[in-house]
C-alpha cells in the first residue's frame, strides 16, 4: 500500500487523542439532537482502491516462463446503505451493506523470448462490513473516530467471469477481511457528515489453483488487499 493513507490515518489517530484529552463541548445544538438517538441510518457513497498480495510458489523458482509475477492497483465506486446502533455515549455497532465496483490487475513480466501481459480481474461485490467505532469528546460539532471490525464479501460477476476464459487465473467468489479505519463526524442540523479512511485485509487465500494452468501453478496463495475513502451521510 502508499505510504500516504498510512500517515493519514497515524494523524487521525494523533487527534483523537487531543481532541479526547480536551474538555466536552456539550453546548453544541447539533450534537445534541443526534445524542438523543438510540439509532440511525443513511448513506455512503466511496471510492476504493486494490491490488492483490500474491506468495510465488515453489514452481516459480523452476518456471522458465516468468520473472515476475506482481499485482498493480485497480480503481473502483461503492455505494451503500449505513445502519448505526450506539453503545453508550463512545462506542457504535455499524452494519453497511455496500454494492462494490472494484478492478484488480496481475502483471506476468514473460522471459526475453516472451511478451508481457496482464490478467485483468473486474468484480461486482456485495460485502457486508461489521464495525465497532469509538468516538472522541465532541467539540464545536466535531467528534473523531477510530473503527475496526470484519467484512464479507461475495463476487456476483464471477460467474459470467468464469465463462468467459478457461486459461485465466481464477479467484474466490468469496473473501472475509479484516478493516481498520478512522474519520470524522461533522454535525449538521439535518444530518451527520462523516469522511472515512478504511483499509482492509484478506483473511483467507482466494486462489482457485489449477494445475494444469502455468499462470496460476506459480502462486501459492493470494490475498486481497484494499483501500476505501467514504462518505457517509447519516441521520
Amino acid at each position: 500500500m502508499k505510504t500516504r493513507p498510512f500517515l493519514l490515518l497515524i494523524l487521525l489517530c494523533t487527534a483523537i487523542a487531543v481532541v479526547q484529552a480536551q474538555q466536552p463541548a456539550y453546548d453544541s445544538h447539533n450534537f445534541l439532537d443526534f445524542q438523543q438517538k438510540p439509532y440511525y441510518f443513511g448513506i455512503t457513497f466511496a471510492y476504493n482502491s486494490g491490488d492483490y498480495k500474491i506468495y510465488q510458489s515453489e514452481n516459480f523458482i523452476a518456471s522458465d516462463s516468468f520473472q515476475v509475477v506482481q499485482s498493480v492497483h485497480g480503481r473502483g465506486l461503492n455505494v451503500g446503505i449505513v445502519t448505526n446502533l450506539k453503545i453508550g455515549d463512545y462506542f457504535d455497532f455499524r452494519f453497511l451493506p455496500t454494492i462494490s465496483f472494484a478492478g484488480r490487475t496481475i502483471n506476468y513480466q514473460a522471459t526475453a523470448n516472451k511478451v508481457p501481459y496482464s490478467r485483468n480481474i473486474q468484480s461486482v461485490f456485495v460485502e457486508m462490513p461489521f464495525h465497532m467505532r469509538y468516538k472522541s469528546q465532541p467539540y464545536k460539532d466535531v467528534r473523531l473516530f477510530l473503527l475496526a471490525g470484519v467484512k464479507y464479501s461475495f463476487d456476483v460477476a464471477s460467474e459470467s467471469r468464469s465463462h468467459q476464459a478457461d486459461d485465466l487465473v481464477k479467484v474466490a467468489p468469496t473473501d472475509f477481511a479484516l478493516e481498520v479505519g478512522a474519520g470524522m463526524q461533522f454535525f449538521f442540523p439535518y444530518f451527520i457528515l462523516s469522511p472515512e479512511l478504511k483499509f482492509s485485509y484478506g483473511l483467507g487465500n482466494i486462489l482457485l489453483f489449477d494445475e494444469s494452468l502455468e499462470e496460476a501453478s506459480v502462486i501459492d496463495k493470494i490475498l486481497s488487499r484494499g483501500f476505501t475513502l467514504s462518505f457517509h451521510f447519516e441521520g
